[in-house]
């Protein structure tokens, strides 16, 4: 028994170690290496959606059509214009909602639609061409793992009440708090690192990146209570699938995106870049 499991710990310790020089290697180039990677993250996250919510026991039209859609977004991400990927994914959302809206077509489609498309347009605009898009992804990336860690040794080590015990009966509310501090101040020092003025902006980006990261990971563990299955796939070996590993950081790139979304339309122009709003510069 205790052989078994130190090899499951090596095989999870080697996945892990794998997927972070991936992820911070495609992060470092940008451009289309960092696009492909989240590219690939829409897609799987998409597959595991449809297994998980059993889609192609739906609509065969509808099954193919939202892999058609993931395809056309990840193709434009990769090779198309830029101003044209958040018309496009609109576009496809709205289309696979109509069926929806006539009850041919159970929402979770198009919400599945919606969470893996989003997910990698989000990371991909984060990361976005330049040096600053790099600091702006890890400043995204150590908020969420700095929240993440915190949250599941503070709630070990103090306990309390629950977060949420109908959706995951693990998480406390003192480790929710505990991870939220560990995010910001995570966040404050990759921000200090790389610039000598910060202002609070910064702070309160870094606290909204933070919340959103544990509301993504609470989203999921309901997604996955409401159909009975405790791993997204088993894609990533010891560690389950790609929903299981992400859950926090898309939740985040979520909330930096419609952040900048937001602060463009209260300025009335556009954002010049991800990496300037988030640091407020």
């Amino acid at each position: 028994m205790t052989l078994t499991m130190s090899r499951e710990l090596q095989l999870r310790i080697v996945s892990a170690i794998v997927l972070i020089v991936v992820v911070l290697a495609a992060t470092w180039f940008g451009g289309l290496a960092f696009k492909g990677v989240a590219a690939a993250i829409g897609l799987l996250i998409y597959y595991e959606w449809s297994t998980i919510t059993r889609l192609a026991e739906g609509s065969l039209r509808a099954n193919a059509f939202g892999w058609l859609a993931m395809a056309l977004i990840s193709l434009n991400m990769l090779f198309g214009q830029a101003d044209m990927t958040v018309p496009l994914f609109a576009g496809l959302v709205i289309t696979l909602a109509i069926p929806s809206l006539l009850r041919r077509v159970s929402w979770w489609q198009p919400a599945g639609l919606f969470y893996a498309g989003l997910s990698a347009i989000s990371l991909s605009a984060i990361r976005g061409e330049d040096s600053l898009g790099f600091i702006a992804m890890l400043f995204v990336f150590v908020v969420v793992w700095a929240t993440d860690i915190l949250a599941y040794f503070v709630g070990r080590a103090i306990g309390g009440p629950k977060l949420a015990p109908r959706i995951s009966p693990g998480k406390t509310w003192s480790g929710a708090i505990g991870g939220t501090v560990a995010g910001v101040v995570g966040g404050l020092v990759v921000a200090m690192t790389h610039f000598q003025d910060i202002g609070i902006w910064v702070g309160l980006v870094a606290f909204a990146l933070s919340v959103a990261s544990q509301i993504g990971d609470l989203f999921e563990s309901f997604i996955k209570r409401r159909f009975g299955v405790k791993d997204s796939s088993r894609l990533i070996p010891g560690h389950g699938g790609v929903m299981d590993r992400v859950d926090g950081l898309v939740f985040a790139c979520f909330a930096a995106f419609f952040l900048a979304i937001a602060g463009s339309a209260g300025s009335g122009g556009a954002v010049a870049s991800m990496g300037a709003f988030l640091f407020g510069l």
